[in-house]
């Protein structure tokens, strides 16, 4: 395959900049009551952040071929909710009972600012928020996406047993069965429903699930590699809280040089799912998610 032209930096930022365009629009306005709540929601999800959920949602949607013209598409609506849902993950996830982390994203979490009350009920309404949206896609089968990406069987059920793995011995398997529903089910999801949105063929359906699911895993356990050799500074949270809270990570199981074997390995085997066409963006997003340092 020849070399790609497309130039990464330049797309995310596009993307992020339609994104948070459209966050500014579907968010409600912290001009109406209850405003402490609004103003929380709007906090948290205006702090930043690599918007990679919706960004592979967009992606796969062209890939398949979708309308990518126009205001208030469905698939702006799905890139969105991604977001949202994203951030009341991070929102509960900061919280005392779980985490208990102080910053995010660089600023202070959501319940520092707001207090714990707030904190909880704005996780909850930008959950509310985004499956309104979701369903103003006309697509049932996106909003069942979610459910399930998010449900026991996906993020959730991953959450516990992540809190229940907290200063025990964990195997590989222990690690990547954590991993691959707390973080990689939402990953998969989000390129799953741009390529519902975009009319995906079932081959190409199994081919991006498949991609989203090596990405998801990937991306953790570059985020457990991160949190041991990352920067507070660059990564926007205090590193080495993993270790201290005895979490279940992937060098905790198998090492910190065979976590990087791993995860670029993961890396090259989704790149192959869609290496078909020059100048692929999901290619480069994979390649995006194996350097990142933050």
């Amino acid at each position: 395959m020849p070399a790609s032209t497309v130039d990464i930096k330049i797309y995310l930022e596009k993307i992020k900049n339609l994104i948070e365009s459209k966050l500014q629009r579907y968010l409600p306005s912290d001009d109406i009551e209850p405003k402490i709540l609004h103003e929380a929601m709007r906090y948290s999800v205006m702090a930043g952040g690599k918007r990679l959920r919706p960004i592979l949602a967009y992606s796969a949607f062209e890939y398949c071929g979708g309308n990518v013209d126009g205001d208030d598409l469905a698939i702006h609506y799905a890139m969105a909710a991604l977001e949202m849902v994203h951030t009341y993950s991070l929102i509960h996830d900061d919280l005392p009972c779980m985490d208990d982390d102080d910053l995010r994203r660089g600023i202070p979490t959501c319940h520092k600012k707001y207090g714990l009350a707030a904190a909880v009920l704005a996780g909850d309404a930008l959950h509310d928020v985004a499956f309104n949206l979701l369903a103003s896609t006309g697509s049932t089968k996106v909003v069942v996406e979610l459910a399930q990406a998010l449900g026991t069987a996906g993020m959730i059920g991953g959450q516990i047993a992540d809190v229940e793995a907290e200063g025990k011995d964990v195997t590989k398997e222990d690690v990547i069965n954590i991993h691959t529903r707390k973080t990689g089910a939402l990953i998969t999801a989000s390129v799953r429903i741009g390529a519902i949105l975009g009319n995906a063929s079932d081959e190409q359906l199994t081919n991006l699930t498949k991609y989203g699911e090596k990405i998801g895993l990937a991306f953790q356990i570059i985020d457990d590699i991160l949190d041991i050799e990352g920067d507070t500074g660059t990564i926007g949270k205090p590193v080495g809280s993993d270790v201290e809270l005895g979490k279940a990570t992937y060098p905790k199981a198998v090492g910190i040089e065979q976590s990087k074997i791993d995860a670029q390995k993961l890396i090259t085997e989704a790149v192959a799912l869609v290496d078909k066409f020059d100048d692929n963006v999901l290619i480069e997003l994979a390649k995006y998610i194996g350097q990142r340092n933050n």
